[in-house]
């Protein structure tokens, strides 16, 4: 086993493989930029290297920079998280040049396979996996989209090689839309993925996405561990994922495991991975599940760990990152496809810097004022920030992910209402509101959603009601008043209630010797006013007493 592995990668995903290390006995280094020199990660691990400014370019995305740490550190190996260089067969490669240095993924060959979409859908198609109808070879000028266009009509997907998650696709819906989308798309692949090769595919208008978790060793064993259901998307960007689907049979979830085991055979894939396909939808009664007869497509290969591996080990109670590095280090799976099981259902909901009523508009900016998470049976929390952090926005709006088990779906959904409301982030808006709102959402809810859902189909009038609601956002005034919100626990006849009270700038200030009398005076004065109402049928949940750490906790 590895003696000490470098996270080329920040925020939570950095923090997760942090601690899959630290289970395995292995220590930590953190790479970060200019703007990341007090998050979490770098306070997570053992030690830590600036790598340049805070553009991506010029830091994480550095390929000499990053391995340069990795030699000044001694760190015999590389963890790449998602995003950044995790899908570069490149900067893989040249990992696997360095003398002393491992990488903790597939292969650079393998990863350039299966990772460029066009080379993946000529080895799905060998290995009798269903593709969606599209190009095997990149195309590069306006004219093959036109063809293209003409034979298998419209709309068209145009993708970029090293795309994911939206990024570097364009939708052509007629001839006339075509140069722009494909010089965007092509633009965009650069910028994002250091590769502007693109392909195209018939674009399927309400479909549902499934992607199946693969783990595989150098020894020959390939394991798929399950589906997620990663439907509910807004604009190709996941925001709630799940397992297994709501919308399944079982003979159509085997029937898409295997699939997605054959692929990996016929690629040599080894290490995680995640072969992610699109299911079309059909109409279906109530309760009525997608039988073995359904429509599938193989999507594309993803060379690496998903944001939203969590709910697969929430299922299985298989550690896929300390999986990944016992592959690196050369051990062979002790398990067998039988021994797979699926626990349970499992729900991922990201926790974006983002207002879903303003188009989900990230944030500008902002502090940490309130952070103060969730817990329980059934939730877990994958994190980096603390109260008191600053907002970094040069990067991903994700800020945390929470996970929610329970032992069928319906209790899943009452742990992920019950952790939402206490999840409580002030200074900063999330997409905690637009959670809480699809827990109440029929569409969500009974399952049959696709990926156009949110996009097409949501009434916007509903995020508006849900922020009001229950977002917080900034705490900022909106005025240039002076606004001091101070917060007081009172307790009548033995319940205890929280009051918030305001003070404004034009208000007399006690002075100093007198606060304690001025402030037991306004408690009393709220003490009287519950003790005269009728009290509610459920009085206010009190919240801890306890005062608030706003620093870091050490490691």
């Amino acid at each position: 086993m590895f003696d000490k592995v470098l996270v080329a990668n920040r925020g939570e995903i950095a923090v997760r493989v942090m601690r899959a290390c630290d289970d395995l006995g292995i220590d930590t280094v953190a790479v970060y930029s200019d703007a990341d020199k007090h998050s979490g990660h770098v306070r997570y691990a053992d030690e830590a290297y600036n790598i340049g400014p805070a553009r991506a370019a010029d830091s994480y995305l550095d390929h000499e920079g990053v391995i340069e740490a990795a030699e000044k550190a001694d760190a015999d190996a590389i963890h790449p998280g998602y995003g950044f260089l995790a899908e570069n067969a490149e900067f893989a490669g040249k990992v696997e040049g360095t003398e002393g240095i491992t990488w903790v993924g597939p292969s650079s060959e393998s990863m350039e396979q299966a990772g460029e979409k066009t080379k993946a859908r000529k080895v799905m198609d060998a290995a009798d996996v269903p593709i969606v109808p599209g190009t095997t070879d990149p195309v590069d000028t306006v004219e093959e989209v036109h063809e293209f266009g003409e034979e298998n009509g419209y709309p068209i997907a145009i993708k970029a090689e090293g795309g994911g998650g939206g990024r570097g696709m364009k939708i052509v819906r007629d001839p006339e839309e075509a140069e722009e989308q494909l010089e965007t798309a092509k633009r965009e692949g650069e910028a994002y993925f250091d590769n502007d090769s693109v392909y195209l595919e018939r674009y399927l208008e309400e479909p549902r996405h499934i992607e199946v978790q693969i783990l595989a060793d150098e020894h020959g064993n390939v394991r798929h561990l399950g589906e997620r259901d990663c439907s509910l998307q807004r604009r190709h960007q996941k925001v709630i994922e799940e397992g297994p689907s709501p919308a399944l049979s079982d003979e159509l979830r085997e029937k898409i495991g295997e699939a997605a085991r054959r692929g990996a055979d016929e690629a040599d894939y080894y290490n995680a991975g995640t072969f992610e396909f699109l299911v079309e939808e059909e109409d279906r009664e109530d309760g009525e599940l997608l039988g073995p007869d359904a429509n599938f497509y193989f999507l594309e290969v993803n060379t690496r760990i998903q944001v939203e591996h969590c709910v697969t080990e929430e299922l299985t109670g298989i550690d896929i990152v300390k999986w990944q590095l016992r592959v690196a280090a050369g051990e062979e799976l002790t398990f067998e496809q039988d021994d797979v099981e699926l626990d349970g259902h499992a729900i991922e909901y990201r926790i974006n810097a983002e207002n879903a009523a303003n188009d989900f508009a990230p944030a500008s900016g902002g502090e940490l004022d309130v952070y103060d998470p969730p817990g329980g049976i059934g939730v877990r929390l994958d994190d980096a920030a603390r109260q008191g952090d600053d907002l970094v926005t040069d990067y991903d709006s994700m800020i945390a992910k929470l996970i929610v088990h329970g032992e069928d779906r319906e209790e899943c959904f009452a742990r992920s209402a019950r952790a939402l409301a206490e999840y409580d982030i002030e200074g900063i808006p999330t997409i905690i509101p637009f959670h809480r709102l699809m827990l109440e959402d029929e569409e969500f809810t009974a399952g049959t959603h696709t990926t156009k859902y949110l996009d097409h189909h949501l009434d916007r009038d509903r995020l508006d009601e849900a922020q009001e609601r229950w977002g917080t956002g900034d705490t900022g005034s909106e005025s240039d008043e002076e606004v001091v919100e101070r917060e007081f626990t009172v307790e009548v006849n033995g319940k205890r209630f929280q009051v918030n009270l305001e003070e404004r700038a034009r208000w007399p200030q006690p002075v100093p010797h007198r606060a304690p009398l001025a402030e037991a005076a306004v408690v009393a004065a709220v003490g009287e006013a519950v003790a005269a109402a009728a009290p509610p049928p459920f009085p206010p949940k009190a919240k801890s007493s306890a005062p608030r750490c706003r620093g870091p906790s050490s490691k």
